[in-house]
């Protein structure tokens, strides 16, 4: 019997690779760019993606016998999630994988941010030990207000975190209340307005969506606390960065950012020459344990290609499985 075949657009952690080995023939594309994929597609049977590449009409149009899309990862930014559903594929995703790395990464950014390390560190390493040491002078988070935007489940436990270790009263503004969270963590659901006026650290936790796009653009930015943190480890785009670098040049806040509108991030790009931003390369999720967690996405499309349901879904193509038509393409 031939065995189904499965496109990567980038590797995954070798335990999952392992898992699939057993079910599928493996593909790994050589680059995740569109027209190397559209290359590659056509007699694939599943396609796992990452962050890079994109899953679009125009290469679904060429996947014939696709049955199944997977994100390792949880934002679906990058696929056309209603275009497969039409087509009777599936997206399954893994929204439990990297909950504890990236609140981890957020927590990291922000006493990066409060604390100066980046600049420290680089006055260490370029003899102005003395100078910086003297002049440095860094931010308490303990008892400071902490705004959360997008309160699921990454943000919540950013929040607990804080509330634990720094005793931050917590705010977050969402579309949802999630009165349950709000009670066991004794955050307050507020307005975007609100939170942005009150808050001394603000963290987002927002996909990508049309209404999500430049969300925090000039008018938020202003509306922030003089000495603000802004911490992002969401998508960059959630963020106008134009906007924001005005607001670091005036040094009316500071940022710690993971993630961004192009990336890579051009080393010519006005935030990679400002000293109150902390950069990291959109690695927030990138531990072990989430990356092997991530990786067994794999799980779902091994289930989808054997016709069971998966069992973390971001689409309900068919009410079994995927549609009977997207199966008997294989």
């Amino acid at each position: 019997m031939e065995l189904p075949r499965v496109l990567l657009v980038e590797m995954i952690h070798p335990d999952a690779v392992a898992v699939l080995r057993d079910r599928a023939e493996i593909i790994v594309a050589p680059d995740p760019f569109p027209q190397t994929l559209l290359n590659l597609v056509g007699d694939v049977d599943a396609i796992v993606i990452r962050a890079r590449g994109q899953i679009d009409g125009t290469l679904l149009a060429q996947a014939s016998r696709l049955c199944v899309v997977a994100r390792h990862g949880v934002g679906l930014d990058n696929i056309d999630v209603e275009a497969c559903s039409r087509r009777g594929i599936w997206v399954v995703h893994t929204p439990l994988a990297s909950v504890s790395a990236v609140a981890e990464h957020a927590v990291t950014l922000m006493l990066a941010g409060a604390k100066e390390i980046v600049r420290g560190d680089q006055a260490v390493r370029t003899g102005e030990f003395v100078a910086a040491g003297q002049s440095i002078v860094a931010l308490e988070l303990r008892g400071k207000t902490l705004g959360i935007v997008g309160f699921g489940r990454i943000g919540q436990k950013v929040a607990e975190i804080c509330r634990a270790a720094f005793a931050m009263p917590v705010l977050f503004a969402d579309v949802v209340p999630h009165h349950e969270a709000a009670r066991r963590l004794g955050a307050s659901y507020v307005s975007l307005d609100e939170l942005l006026t009150r808050s001394d650290v603000v963290s987002l936790h927002l996909p990508l969506t049309p209404e999500t796009r430049h969300l925090i653009d000039e008018a938020a930015l202003r509306r922030l606390r003089q000495g603000a943190i802004l911490v992002n480890t969401s998508r960059g785009a959630v963020v106008d960065e134009h906007a924001l670098v005005e607001a670091l040049r005036a040094r009316r806040l500071s940022a710690a950012l993971d993630v961004f509108e192009e990336e890579p991030l051009p080393v010519s790009h006005p935030l990679a020459g400002l000293t109150n931003v902390v950069l990291t390369p959109h690695n927030a999720s990138h531990t072990d344990a989430a990356l092997r967690a991530m990786g067994m996405v794999v799980e779902d499309v091994i289930r989808i290609l054997g016709g069971e349901p998966p069992k973390y879904p971001a689409n309900a193509p068919g009410a079994g499985g995927a549609s009977t038509e997207a199966r008997d393409r294989r």
